[in-house]
Order: structure tokens, then C-alpha cells, then sequence
């Protein structure tokens, strides 16, 4: 079974989709630096600075912000929704 994975905003410009069926991976990071290899490095700048997640997007998995779980390390089911959203600043 594949994972559903949904891009939101500018990042859908990295993807060129709104969502994708993806193949199981274990936690958040092995899922992130897959997408990443698929997408490239422009997708990669965004979503990592360095080892861990920049400050630019908000993932979340079946909608729980993983800063409320387990971060990276976030372990995902085969029937999991993760949605990927930039960071939107304003005031």
C-alpha cells in the first residue's frame, strides 16, 4: 500500500502536483530524503538545512504537526496522509 503525500502552495511548484501516491517509508526523514531524489534540489533547499528540517515548511502527518510528535524521527504507517505546507509569515 502506498502513502498519500499532499503539497500545499508554493511548494506544489517543486512537485508539479497537488498530491502523490508514494511508497512506505519508515519515519518523516527516510520519507523527506526520498521526495527529495524525485524533486531535486530546489524541493531539497526548501525542506532540509542540512540534516534537519528548515524552518520553511510544516509537515504534517494525518494531520498532527510532527514538532508534536516525533519530529524526523515521526514513524509512518503504509495508509498515512502526510501533507507538506511552506511556513506562511505575515502579522
Amino acid at each position: 500500500m502506498d502513502m498519500k503525500v499532499k503539497f500545499f502552495a508554493y511548494i506544489r511548484d517543486y512537485t508539479n502536483s497537488r498530491e502523490i501516491e508514494f511508497g512506505y517509508c519508515k519515519t518523516v526523514r527516510e520519507l523527506l530524503q526520498r521526495l527529495c531524489k524525485k524533486y531535486g534540489q530546489k524541493f531539497k533547499d526548501r525542506v532540509f538545512k542540512g540534516e534537519e528540517l528548515s524552518g520553511e515548511v510544516l509537515i504534517l502527518v494525518n494531520g498532527r504537526d510532527i514538532v508534536h510528535l516525533n519530529h524526523l524521527n515521526t514513524t509512518l504507517n503504509e495508509d498515512d496522509e502526510i501533507c507538506i505546507f511552506p511556513v506562511i509569515a505575515g502579522g
